[in-house]
């Protein structure tokens, strides 16, 4: 996993600086019952066993936390998408295809390593829940919600186009929130090209170049929140290990 970095996503000093921060060295982790599938999270979404999120009382939401199980040494990277857990002693609550990527099902609950890769936007929706969870207030709007369809993506193309990398300005509201993973960043255009066309054949749409100075970044551009994760345990099963996840400026 990337050594520097959420998101979602630190564009605070995090990012800047281009390492992982330790958020917890040992705590504890648990994972959502069967029960909550299919229920609205937090933040509006709905809750995914089978995505890889974890619900937290008080990070932003759309962090990208790396959890580490102790024991074994196994890792998963997991997007925050709701509050809690409410139990005492627990800091972080994983969906059960992340505890499975822990090996923790049979335990329940796991002592674990937690890394910040990237830190979300402090939203008014993140600040208000936080403060509720920590007050112990659990989330009252949960419930079954119509489901959505993402949009299908074209083919993959052996051409990448380049455009002009900008951030998107804070004030954008969460739902709006659109990310470009850099996967990249290159002196040399060749080198950049050369890893371009690595992650088409691999399979990867929305390859583009964005130029800044005389760096070249080869970024898998303009995301929704909810493609993020998928994309980047994609990029980690392809082997792509060093990326960076930013906001894209919606204009």
């Amino acid at each position: 996993m990337k050594r520097f970095y959420l998101i979602f996503v630190m564009i605070f000093s995090i990012a800047a600086a281009g390492f992982a921060q330790i958020y917890k060295a040992n705590a504890e982790a648990s994972f959502y019952a069967d029960k909550f599938h299919g229920r609205k999270t937090a933040n509006g979404e709905i809750f995914n066993m089978y995505d890889y999120t974890a619900a937290h009382k008080t990070l932003p939401f759309n962090t990208i936390l790396k959890v580490t199980n102790i024991a074994n040494g196994k890792s998963v990277t997991v997007r925050v998408n709701d509050r809690g857990p409410f139990v005492q002693g627990r800091e972080i609550d994983l969906s059960k295809a992340a505890a499975q990527k822990l090996d923790m099902i049979g335990d329940g609950t796991a002592q674990v390593s937690i890394e910040i890769l990237q830190l979300g936007a402090e939203t008014k929706i993140s600040s208000v829940t936080a403060a509720k969870a920590s007050a112990g207030e659990e989330n009252k709007d949960a419930g079954n919600v119509p489901d959505t369809t993402a949009p299908s993506k074209a083919a993959p193309s052996s051409s990448v186009t380049e455009e002009v990398a900008v951030l998107i300005p804070q004030t954008e509201v969460e739902e709006k929130l659109r990310w470009d993973i850099q996967v990249g960043s290159f002196g040399e255009k060749a080198n950049a090209e050369a890893l371009a066309q690595k992650l088409l054949k691999a399979g990867f749409t929305g390859v583009v170049y964005q130029k800044a100075g005389g760096i070249t970044r080869v970024v898998i551009r303009d995301l929704a929140t909810d493609e993020v994760q998928p994309v980047l345990n994609r990029l980690e099963e392809k082997g792509f290990k060093d990326y960076l996840v930013k906001r894209r400026n919606q204009s």
